[in-house]
């Protein structure tokens, strides 16, 4: 199938079985989500005081684990926040894991988780943030750059491409960031996409960056047709475009 086609395989049907990467970060986000559970009824205070991220703790105490560990952690007042955290890892990132192999997939998860954890710090300094979300969304994104017509399930009943549901969910973020109050970590699903995505743009590398946008501009006045259907691949230039 060409590439500007609509790809009707569904990211279910993709993610198949869990690759070793998914596998090891489920089991390392369920083992601590029961240790949350533990703590909280043995009365000990829990997890959070210590491996939550607080910005102010972090680098004011130098506790900067926390930029790290904080992913790990989730609300206990139920299962929905780590569920749907892993179930969209699964969905996102088993494939992306065979893509890129486990090591640099490892690699661009905590980039992302680390990305959302320094964006929340800028801006909300006396914050209290825990969740995998933000890495989450780095791989959405990532996953809507190299497959950006497979077909996702918005709201896992209405079909669209996956870079459609990618910007739709950008959206969804900032309509929340700037007028809802729910006490979820919007900036930091979003810090997490933006460092993803300068990752994968190499636009710490200013030159090479601006470079390739100056060239991708010139070539959006040009249109070349494939009419030979070929089997969608993943653009194997990333995570170096």
């Amino acid at each position: 199938m060409n590439q500007d086609r609509y790809d009707h395989r569904s990211t279910f049907g993709l993610a198949g079985r869990v690759t070793p990467g998914i596998k090891g970060l489920i089991i390392a986000n369920v083992a601590v989500f029961a240790l949350q559970t533990a703590a909280r009824l043995t009365d000990r205070g829990g997890l959070e005081p210590i491996f939550g991220l607080h910005p102010s703790v972090a680098f004011l105490a130098l506790w900067l684990w926390q930029l790290v560990t904080y992913m790990f952690l989730h609300s206990s007042n139920g299962l929905t926040h780590i569920l749907f955290n892993m179930l969209f890892l699964w969905m996102f990132g088993t494939e992306l894991e065979r893509a890129w192999g486990t090591r640099l997939f490892l690699k661009y998860y905590f980039l992302c988780g680390i990305g959302a954890a320094l964006t929340t710090s800028l801006l909300f300094w006396n914050s209290t943030t825990i969740g995998a979300s933000g890495a989450v969304f780095g791989i959405m994104l990532a996953y809507g750059m190299l497959f950006p017509n497979r077909q996702v399930y918005f709201a896992f009943l209405f079909p669209m491409r996956a870079i459609s549901f990618v910007l739709l969910s950008v959206g969804i973020e900032v309509w929340s960031l700037l007028g809802l109050d729910d006490g979820v970590a919007h900036i930091a699903h979003l810090g997490g996409m933006l460092f993803g995505y300068l990752y994968l743009k190499r636009a710490w590398r200013v030159g090479p960056f601006l470079a390739d946008l100056r060239w991708k501009l010139r070539r959006r006045r040009f249109k070349v047709v494939d009419r030979v259907e070929k089997p969608e691949r993943p653009d194997r230039r990333y995570p170096f475009h």
